[in-house]
């Protein structure tokens, strides 16, 4: 345990954690009904603007008081992707991502004060894993968090295996009061070491899809609308379905899906063959080495 956590009200255990992680799965599965869910304790935690709408945007109209929390701004500070967009700066284009986010969320009915914005750089996040852990860690604990959804670990894009390191070594922070943890699909390398896998496990494994009704899908493929300037990426992501899973044993220290890394094939600002000793450096420095937990090992 760290100093920066601070002391709940309530005291949350892993186990009434995890059934209330097993029923919010089977509540949002259920597509039958258009009923709100009282999500005041789930935190959506993804590395950039559009990871929402594309990890669970027809289940954010359900989730009544979630939170969302952007890790980084959508905006690396080279500026290659901010001129590819038409932007004079990466802040014109930061500001701009924020701007979207705000019109996608509002498609589904989500305020914009339930945003919290740590604002890393975009292609920042393995630079700071131990502190962003630890940020998490205190904002979890402050709000009472019981549930997090967020990235797979599957070597897609570095800010998203980092986000879902910070999310994973933030719950070891907070040992019994740590939340429960399911994770998203976002994209892979395929088997093939060519191929770009959407929206699936690289592990070929399921645990719940949702079969989006057309209303969802027409809600979401809105949602993708409103970020405008990621037209090009978003033409990648489908509207068809969302999947979630509590998340199983990882051993952070190895790159994920049997080291076929997608990041590897473009210039991130971070190289995959680092990953390894920043995991195991952020381990160290959050007091990690040896910490273990039913749902992840970092050991």
């Amino acid at each position: 345990m760290t100093s920066c956590v601070a002391q709940p009200e309530e005291i949350v255990t892993l186990e009434n954690a995890s059934d209330r992680a097993a029923t919010l799965l089977g509540e949002l599965a259920d597509i039958e009904t258009s009923a709100t869910i009282d999500a005041r304790d789930v935190a959506i935690v993804v590395a950039h603007p559009d990871d929402e709408t594309i990890g669970c945007g027809a289940g954010l109209s359900r989730l009544a008081g979630a939170s969302v929390m952007l890790i980084t701004d959508g905006a690396p500070r080279n500026g290659v992707d901010a001129l590819r967009a038409g932007f004079a700066s990466a802040g014109d284009y930061g500001a701009a991502r924020a701007r979207e986010l705000r019109a996608a969320l509002a498609v589904a009915g989500v305020d914009a004060s339930r945003i919290i914005a740590l604002g890393l750089a975009d292609q920042g996040v393995c630079h700071s894993l131990a502190p962003t852990a630890r940020r998490l860690a205190s904002i979890f604990d402050r709000l009472g968090i019981r549930i997090v959804l967020t990235h797979a670990f599957e070597g897609g894009h570095p800010d998203h295996d980092g986000v879902a390191f910070c999310v994973a070594a933030a719950a070891q922070l907070l040992g019994s009061r740590a939340p429960a943890l399911i994770e998203m699909p976002f994209y892979h390398l395929a088997e093939d070491g060519v191929s770009f896998v959407a929206q699936r496990f690289c592990d070929g494994e399921d645990g719940v899809v949702v079969e989006l009704t057309s209303r969802q899908r027409r809600m979401k493929a809105a949602m993708m609308g409103a970020h405008a300037s990621q037209a090009e990426t978003l033409r990648s992501f489908g509207c068809e379905a969302e999947r979630f899973r509590r998340a199983g044993t990882r051993d952070f220290r190895s790159l994920p899906n049997g080291g076929r890394i997608f990041y590897s094939t473009f210039d991130c600002g971070f190289s995959a063959a680092d990953w390894p000793d920043t995991a195991r450096a952020a381990l160290q420095r959050l007091g990690l080495e040896r910490a273990s937990r039913k749902w992840f090992a970092f050991v």
